[in-house]
């Protein structure tokens, strides 16, 4: 999510809680620093709603396409218009928008806030999304590319001045208390959904009564595994054992495992409890307290909603976590140590409930990404924790890949076998352009000996996950987001979206850049438009890598020796990358943005990119300060390397995106269209900042909502290509 140049509401997932002392790398090792022409042709097809695709052609064959060693289209110029466009050639529809039916008999969605029945309903603020294919049985397949179950996150809601106010008749109730009623709406628009899809000839469309259709909510029960389960930290009034939770909110990014389940990340969950003031007097515990900072959520802070003043039921009152009562198992004072981790569902079992797995740490989770798995050799899942300052983390797995787990009779056992029980680590970057895997485990001597907390068994160092890497000193990134593993060469691509925070004094190797940009006039500084790193390892499994900057985002008349280091040009400079992932058929990497420091030029989009591998660029000195930091750069990019295949709708976010395993069809994700509208104005659509999908033909009403879109090229072909 973007950085604070956002409108007050959303700030939430700028959390800014590592207040610990870690130094920048250089003093850890003790290193001594050294040393507007656009592209015409390019404004392409804008979505037609959910009217059959134009000139699609039937793929004549299901063969995947194969590594693409060059990018095929025409790149899209810049655009603030309210819609999707998209390249000459291509064309994008609307599939499956917020609110829509999952069940049959669920009314069709009125799009005027006066909507009920949420839990069978698409929710809110689509993110991250995976393909799961169906053959024409109704079973599962990872060939077949005409029908499939696309699982996807329902990460948040457009609000303002606590109310969600988009799916409220008149905008809801922005003062305490909230009205029950409200709030209930809003605890089922988060979460996860999963929906039916099928290609008839040349048309998508969901089954709107397909069995395997489900919403995962704030409100469905969920169970712990890994070294957390049963420990004293989940013990809540709900679950007594510490074994269950209810629900997952705030979910970002996304991941497929080798098993064929889906994975979540629960992002920046803190903001959606409440602390009264006196919180930390009654608890007496000052390391509970410095955890509870260090998440975020300090003591007597407003959360984000204002779900906790609904009235004395459990399902409001456990977004209160303070201590009430006389122990935990008779209050809430634990409900925020039960969200913060990666989850996994079954998208096959509309029955199997979601399992949150601990030993992948605590922290603010934007995805997982594996990679790719060899018999023998254990699994190993890169992650990123999405807030200033924050730590990039893997995980590696005690039991060893066995290739009949690839088509397992029970997806949830396998994850239980391979995400259950392993090493977490968190990186350290060097300034000479290597890297170190650190051990999070109470047998790390830095660990044990930390200070800020007790770490006597692994449940508290995947509790506690962040004070445990603070203790091993890693690395501060820029905003780790979306991580992926490019499949031409196992390396890893990380996101740093931006760090309004960054300044000169603290820059190092790996986050080198802290300037002024100017957006509309006003002075925007640290690292305003965000990087992309990338580290390869001789084994995913070894503790050592090499790493570089892919890319450094830009816009394109920026100065080339301090802040275009990688040469952008209008055809594909950008701004705050986001969402991050490589196409399983075609080897593209496609990148996302979630920009608010140059959208007074261009709406948010989605570029094509040719990964390269790390050291195929030099080394670059830059100077901060007084002093000069020396970093390590990928080749320089050019449009035959890099481009512009999308530009979203006004206010919009553009995040997930998967594809069929032939990369014929693509679904990428559009949130928060129309976003930065006033509360006042959800009456009045002719002040809403967007009207988009409606003003493409998708839905009734004009309320902006998220949706999912579907792309294919018109001639049938392998997008991309």
């Amino acid at each position: 999510m973007t950085d604070s140049t956002q409108r007050p509401g959303a700030l939430f997932n700028d959390e800014d809680s590592n207040r610990s002392a870690n130094p920048t790398f250089e003093s850890v090792l003790g290193a001594r620093l050294s040393r507007r022409h656009l592209l015409r042709g390019g404004a392409g097809a804008a979505v037609a709603g959910s009217a059959v695709l134009g000139g699609c052609a039937t793929p004549a064959t299901d063969a995947p396409a194969g590594p693409v060693t060059q990018l095929g289209f025409t790149p899209v110029a810049h655009s603030l218009a309210d819609t999707v466009v998209v390249p000459p050639g291509y064309t994008a529809q609307v599939l499956y928008g917020g609110g829509d039916p999952l069940k049959a008999g669920v009314a069709a969605f009125k799009n005027d806030g006066s909507d009920a029945d949420w839990g069978n309903r698409a929710g809110d603020h689509h993110d991250g999304i995976e393909w799961f294919g169906l053959d024409a049985q109704g079973k599962p397949s990872d060939s077949f590319t005409s029908r499939g179950l696309l699982a996807m996150n329902h990460e948040a809601t457009t609000d303002e001045k606590l109310s969600s106010f988009f799916i409220h008749a008149n905008g809801g109730t922005a003062t305490l208390p909230r009205p029950a009623a409200e709030i209930d709406k809003e605890l089922m628009i988060h979460g996860i959904s999963v929906v039916e899809v099928r290609r008839d000839s040349r048309r998508w469309a969901t089954r709107q009564d397909s069995p395997l259709n489900r919403r995962i909510t704030t409100m469905s029960e969920a169970v712990f595994t890994g070294p957390a389960a049963g420990s004293a930290h989940l013990v809540t009034r709900f679950s007594p054992t510490g074994t269950k939770a209810r629900g997952t909110v705030n979910n970002c990014g996304t991941g497929r495992t080798p098993w064929g389940t889906f994975v979540s990340g629960e992002e920046n969950w803190f903001g959606y409890f409440f602390r009264d003031a006196q919180d930390d007097t009654r608890r007496n515990d000052p390391k509970i307290t410095a955890a509870f900072n260090r998440y975020g959520r300090r003591a007597g802070a407003a959360s984000r909603h204002g779900w906790e003043s609904g009235g004395s039921d459990d399902r409001f009152q456990r977004w209160n976590t303070g201590l009430t009562g006389a122990s935990a198992r008779e209050d809430y004072r634990n409900e925020f140590h039960t969200f913060g981790y990666i989850v996994e569902l079954d998208p096959y079992n509309p029955n199997a409930l979601l399992t949150k797995r601990t030993a992948l740490g605590r922290f603010a989770h934007e995805n997982v990404s594996f990679a790719k798995p060899v018999a023998g050799q254990p699994i190993v899942a890169y992650m990123g924790c999405d807030a200033r300052g924050e730590y990039i983390y893997k995980f590696v797995s005690t039991e060893k890949w066995d290739a009949a787990d690839a088509q397992p009779r029970n997806r949830l056992a396998a994850g239980d076998k391979y995400l259950d029980s392993g090493t977490l680590y968190v990186a350290r970057f060097n300034a000479d352009g290597s890297g170190e895997w650190l051990e999070l485990s109470p047998k790390n001597p830095a660990i044990a000996a930390y200070k800020g907390f007790d770490f006597k068994t692994q449940a508290d160092v995947c509790v506690f996950t962040r004070l445990a890497a603070d203790a091993v000193g890693a690395t501060k990134m820029d905003r780790p987001e979306w991580t992926g593993v490019n499949p031409k060469n196992g390396e890893v691509y990380i996101t740093l979206t931006n760090n309004s925070a960054r300044t000169a004094a603290t820059v190092d190797a790996a986050n080198p850049r802290a300037y002024t940009d100017m957006k509309a006039g006003k002075e925007q500084k640290g690292n305003v438009h965000g990087h992309i790193v990338r580290l390869a390892e001789a084994q995913p499994t070894e503790a050592k890598f090499r790493w570089d900057i892919y890319l450094f985002a830009s816009e394109a008349d920026a100065d080339k020796a301090t802040v275009n280091l990688s040469n952008l040009s209008p055809e594909n400079d950008l701004s705050s990358p986001d969402g991050l992932v490589f196409s399983p058929a075609t080897g593209i990497c496609w990148i996302q943005t979630d920009d608010g420091a140059y959208t007074d030029k261009t709406n948010c989009m989605l570029l094509a990119a040719m990964p390269g591998r790390v050291g195929d660029g030099a080394s670059v000195t830059l100077k901060a300060g007084d002093k000069d930091v020396t970093t390590h750069a990928g080749k320089p990019q050019t449009p035959a390397t890099l481009r512009r295949f999308l530009v979203g709708p006004k206010g919009a976010e553009i995040t997930g995106i998967t594809e069929t395993p032939d990369g014929r069809a693509i679904f990428v994700n559009i949130q928060h269209a129309g976003e930065n509208t006033k509360m006042a104005d959800v009456t009045d659509p002719t002040k809403y900042e967007s009207q988009w999908p409606a003003n493409a033909g998708y839905g009734a009403g004009k309320r902006p909502r998220s949706a999912t879109i579907v792309i294919t090229k018109n001639d049938g072909g392998v997008v991309g290509t």
